[in-house]
């Protein structure tokens, strides 16, 4: 169910890039730097390492046996560009990046707040959710935009999810 969970992002992610949502043209939309923030063992990083090859990614985590077993799942699998670090987001010094994305790690306000320093300043942040996360998408400060939440239909699993695409807004855009 994991893996259908990270595979079901595959394909809006594909195409939200395409669109340009990093201020990118879609050529260089193939190569990508993504940050996946606290990643646990490898979900949702290795799956888009595995489905966009073209595309840097890292995960972090501060748990450093899931950052050790993210290294071997890319030796084993010769993923070049798969790289996990063992630290915890904040105090991570490998920026910047185009898309940082998170799956069950904490409220869209403390993601937001903790990856911001490491955002490009035309990336987006992919926040996977269940339910829409009504809650937290109005605690989001001013300077944080929610420019598509959208549904996601995971097969064979009778569950909600969404994603919530976001991007930093500095004062001349807001």
């Amino acid at each position: 169910q994991h893996l259908a969970d990270c595979l079901a992002v595959v394909e809006p992610m594909a195409r939200q890039l395409r669109r340009g949502v990093s201020g990118q043209s879609s050529a260089a939309a193939d190569s990508l730097r993504v940050l996946d923030v606290g990643s646990g063992g490898g979900l949702p990083g290795v799956v888009l390492a595995v489905m966009f090859p073209h595309w840097q990614v890292v995960c972090v985590d501060t748990v450093g046996k899931k950052a050790a077993f993210i290294r071997q799942v890319a030796a084993e699998l010769g993923l070049r560009n798969l790289a996990a670090e063992h630290a915890r987001v904040e105090a991570l010094k490998d920026a910047p990046f185009d898309v940082i994305t998170s799956r069950a790690f904490a409220s869209l306000v403390d993601f937001t707040r903790l990856s911001r320093p490491l955002l490009t300043p035309l990336g987006v942040w992919m926040a996977m959710k269940g339910k829409v996360p009504t809650q937290e998408l109005s605690a989001l400060p001013d300077d944080v935009a929610v420019f598509h939440v959208e549904p996601l239909s995971v097969p064979g699993l009778d569950a909600e999810r969404c994603l919530v695409w976001m991007r930093a807004m500095d004062k001349d855009r807001r």
